[in-house]
């Protein structure tokens, strides 16, 4: 049996988190990719390594930089993720989440 890469461990590990973030299955996942539940997997558990196409569309579908998955954990804060999350919705998007996050910060405030 073929060793597996680090490199490939260690993205795959971040994929599983992001996906796990959005909430989706692998099934889910597998299926907005277009490849198949065990190729996710794989992928996931480091057995086989992650084209860059693929890398491409996990971060257009997910709204995450390519940071967030193919380098380590930086000295960035949640906060930096956030914003690069948000600057990737369209405008309207961007709104509906303005309102929510505003809301939710107001009830925090008043302690709500």
């Amino acid at each position: 049996m073929k060793e597996k890469k680090p490199i490939n461990i260690e993205t795959g590990q971040r994929i599983k988190q992001v996906r796990e973030a959005a909430g989706l299955t692998q099934e889910a996942f597998a299926e907005m990719l277009g490849l198949g539940v065990k190729h996710i997997s794989a992928i996931e558990c480091g057995a086989v390594g992650v084209s860059l196409n693929t890398i491409r569309k996990i971060c257009q579908m997910l709204a995450v930089s390519s940071d967030a998955i193919l380098l380590e954990n930086t000295d960035k804060n949640d906060v930096s993720a956030m914003t690069a999350r948000l600057e990737r919705l369209s405008p309207k998007q961007y709104k509906i989440a303005e309102d929510v996050l505003n809301k939710l910060i107001e009830a925090f405030a008043t302690g709500s």
